[in-house]
């Protein structure tokens, strides 16, 4: 057995060789698997296969094109049996909602690549005729997937590995990860110890036990789940045509022709089960099964008979009962694991035959380049911190499970796990008709309610819109207060604290004490990590901002980027302290009754910030403002926020202070063309495509990413960030909406809004470089329907940024 090797992946499903298969090809060689039992042992053996294109995430949507685009090529490419069915997929809408859902998702097939039809009743019978589709108002026809037998399918992947260069070890259990002296990872086996550079958490069902050898919290929930093959329908003897895979939500189920037999499987909505009653298996288990618990799926099981009449007389000739992973937000596992270097998690994936290839060909690109093609973050396993206790993964895994065929309404706040961390004014903003979400795990105020209001749900404007409205009114003529508690706070401290900081962020630090900069991290390829606000306290103290769900992952990249010698110490004050934004034309009249700091524009400056006392509380001010109005942060420590609080609303009440929520924010923002982290600002792409380059100083000693930034400067982009006006109707712009120029595809949408305060929906989109002078129009597809776009040329509020100075 090797000794030594650049990557080892411990685990042999799906995900494991899916990502072994990918890194090879990718170029690394010396890439070694290691295996309990035979490959497949874990839940991939059991698996029903399906392969859908039909997911509502764009990035995600890629994954499972790309798995469905390959599956159908691996026999004749390694020589291994494969049984690809590329028979599509039906899935029902039930309502007007669902059908909006339809029509949103119909702009990732038409982006993604994969063909996608909205069919009616009459049409759905047309091509399965023997399903009823009373009650069906829509379908959504995905005609490019179909289903795979899981373990020929993984056995192909590992054969056109092994045909590559890479070494899988079968039979061979994993009993121990240790960090090595020199800093690599020593993966100790029953048959000896491999040391390799870099290891991946690949263990599916197993993964939470594998992480603990390393101190990791690796949140998912085994769940069981249960699939019934028929005996052999004579309709399918009958006939040479194979019906779709057909995803029911009235039955919560996935239903489809295996062979000559009917195949069920179901997510029962209530009464689901954990594996292994929540203990967790037997390290030693493998190819393991559960005994059937039919009473918690018949319901649902006759429900499928309803919608196939075919199938009510036929026998039951196999059941199976086994686990599969469910992490809280359904979101597989991809990336550096929190706090560890080189240390990688590909699992969490609840449906992994679909998206094995796909998540091991983008968690490929990302560990050999330093990045990967699409948007990660919602993938990466940072998302996750501390606050993903036991009680909160299992509590969220269940809902998920159980709302595996439930559309997530946008606006809806599922309740499982929540709350769990809140700031201090969580109970008195509630009480005042706080509506929140989550975000990094904190309870954010969205919008405020009206007692007795209840928001409208849906993809079109709601009755959240007026008050929105309203509360935007107040902050651009008066003035508004923010809970945003959330954010990730640090301090990086001592005398190589500036050094480090100038190294690792693409703009120049401050110069002066009180200073504050916008700051972008690279990788070395030169795309978007990360954006932070820093202000420098003093010589050698900075305090330094970045978004919640950014806290883990910006923590890892400034401990990680210290050298060996520096002395500089990074603090996580993300929980210590919390956050009030207050913003508006009056807000200076408001805390200069409660401080004896000046605050005239002499004294503190716009893009300054200070040490002071508000309201017998000290804080760090800071005069900057999302929402592009005079304004201050006042971050205090979390136990005197009532206190501030209280003080501001009492002293403000003159002044018409109102609350508002994260929903004002964000139009806000786009009325003042302000680009977002994770939505903008992502790994995809780097500063000159964002149309960030003010933010990069490419004259300043080298930086992370700098290289690679001038280098795309010199070659030229393909993509480029524009601002629009959209002429919407009831329905704005989300993000990842298809731009057009007649019927081709020249861009897709960041993020939008609508702009209350000049009555406008806004939204960001990247697009061809031909299409970014201002007064360039173009259409943008919300909801399946084409809206007229223009090129703005500056945002429409504020462009001299004049109320931000007063």
């Amino acid at each position: 057995m090797k000794t030594h090797a650049r990557v080892v992946i411990i685990g042999g499903g799906m995900m494991g060789v899916g990502l072994l298969y990918h890194l090879v090809k990718e170029g690394w060689d010396d890439c070694v698997l290691v295996e309990k039992g035979e490959l497949t042992s874990g839940s991939t053996w059991h698996a029903a296969g399906q392969c859908p294109s039909f997911v509502g995430s764009l990035n995600l949507a890629k994954i499972h094109h790309y798995s469905n685009t390959l599956y159908p090529q691996l026999e004749a490419e390694t020589g291994q049996y494969v049984s690809w069915h590329g028979c599509g997929g039906i899935r029902f809408a039930m309502n007007q909602e669902e059908l909006d859902w339809f029509r949103y998702v119909k702009g990732f097939a038409d982006q993604v690549g994969f063909h996608m039809e909205i069919i009616g009743p009459n049409e759905i019978k047309n091509i399965n005729p023997f399903v009823d589709v009373q009650g069906v108002v829509a379908g959504a026809y995905t005609t490019m997937d179909g289903h795979v037998d899981p373990a020929g399918c993984c056995n192909a992947m590992a054969a056109g590995a092994r045909q590559m260069g890479a070494t899988i070890y079968r039979h061979n259990r994993v009993i121990g990860v240790k960090p090595s002296a020199n800093g690599d990872w020593d993966v100790v086996t029953e048959k000896g110890t491999i040391t390799c550079e870099h290891v991946v958490n690949a263990a599916g069902c197993y993964a939470d036990q594998v992480g603990a050898w390393s101190g990791l919290n690796i949140p998912f929930a085994n769940m069981k789940h249960h699939y019934i093959v028929t005996e052999p329908i004579q309709e399918f003897i009958d006939r040479d045509v194979e019906m779709p895979v057909m995803r029911d939500p009235y039955c919560c189920a996935y239903y489809r022709q295996e062979q000559k037999a009917g195949l069920i499987g179901i997510y029962e909505p209530t009464d689901s089960r954990e594996a292994w009653d929540g203990k967790g298996p037997e390290w030693a288990s493998e190819s393991e099964l559960f005994e059937a618990e039919l009473d918690y799926i018949l319901p649902w099981v006759e429900r499928v008979m309803e919608r196939m009449p075919i199938w009510a007389e036929a026998g039951i000739k196999r059941i199976v009962h086994g686990a599969i992973p469910h992490t809280p937000d359904s979101n597989p596992l991809l990336g550096p694991a929190p706090g560890l270097r080189n240390y990688w998690l590909c699992c969490g994936s609840s449906i992994g035959i679909a998206q094995g290839a796909g998540c091991g060909h983008y968690l490929a690109q990302w560990m050999v380049h330093g990045d990967a093609e699409i948007n990660m973050l919602e993938f990466d396993p940072r998302r996750y911190g501390d606050f993903a206790t036991e009680d909160y993964t299992r509590t969220k895994s269940f809902q998920d499970y159980e709302h595996m065929y439930a559309l997530h309404v946008p606006g809806e706040e599922r309740p499982a796990g929540r709350p769990v961390r809140t700031s201090s004014l969580y109970d008195k903003l509630a009480a005042k008709g706080a509506v929140y979400t989550e975000a990094g795990g904190w309870e954010r105020p969205k919008w405020f309610a009206p007692q007795g209001v209840e928001e409208e749900l849906g993809f079109r404007r709601t009755n959240a819109f007026a008050h929105t409205a309203e509360e935007c009114r107040a902050v651009r003529e008066r003035v508004g207060l923010l809970d945003l508690s959330s954010f990730a706070k640090f301090d990086v401290t001592g005398p190589d604290a500036a050094a480090l900081l100038e190294r690792l962020c693409a703009n120049r630090m401050p110069k002066r004490d009180g200073g504050i900069v916008l700051a972008h991290m690279l990788s070395d390829g030169g795309r978007i990590q990360g954006e932070v606000t820093v202000t420098r306290l003093a010589e050698d103290r900075y305090f330094v901002l970045s978004g919640a769900v950014a806290e883990l992952r910006d923590f890892d990249r400034m401990v990680q980027g210290k050298r060996d010698g520096e002395d500089v110490a990074v603090t996580n004050l993300t929980d210590a302290y919390g956050v009030l934004v207050l913003s508006g034309p009056r807000s200076r009249d408001v805390l200069s009754q409660l401080t004896e700091a000046p605050l005239t524009n002499d004294a503190f400056r716009w893009l300054t910030g200070q040490e002071i006392e508000v309201a017998g509380v000290p804080l760090r001010a800071l005069r900057v403002s999302y929402v592009g109005e005079l304004g201050w942060e006042l971050h205090a420590p979390m136990e005197h926020l009532p206190k501030l609080y209280d003080a501001l609303m009492e002293a403000g009440a003159a002044h018409g202070i109102a609350d508002f929520g994260v929903y004002a924010l964000n139009a806000l923002r786009m009325e003042k063309a302000y680009k977002g982290w994770g939505s903008e600002l992502t790994n995809e792409i780097g500063m000159v495509e964002a149309d960030m380059e003010r933010f990069l100083k490419l004259d300043k000693d080298d930086f992370v990413g700098k290289a690679a930034t001038v280098a795309r400067k010199e070659d030229g982009i393909n993509l480029s960030c524009v601002y629009v006006e959209i002429d919407a109707e009831d329905a704005d712009a989300r993000g990842n909406e298809p731009v057009m120029n007649g019927d081709d595809i020249i861009g897709i949408v960041s993020s939008g809004g609508y702009g209350h305060a000049v009555g406008k929906s806004l939204a960001f989109a990247y697009v061809d470089p031909a299409y970014t002078e201002p007064g360039t129009e173009f259409d943008v597809v919300i909801l399946d329907q084409a809206r007229r776009a223009k090129v703005l040329a500056e945002p429409v509020y504020d462009p001299q940024n004049e109320r931000l100075r007063a």
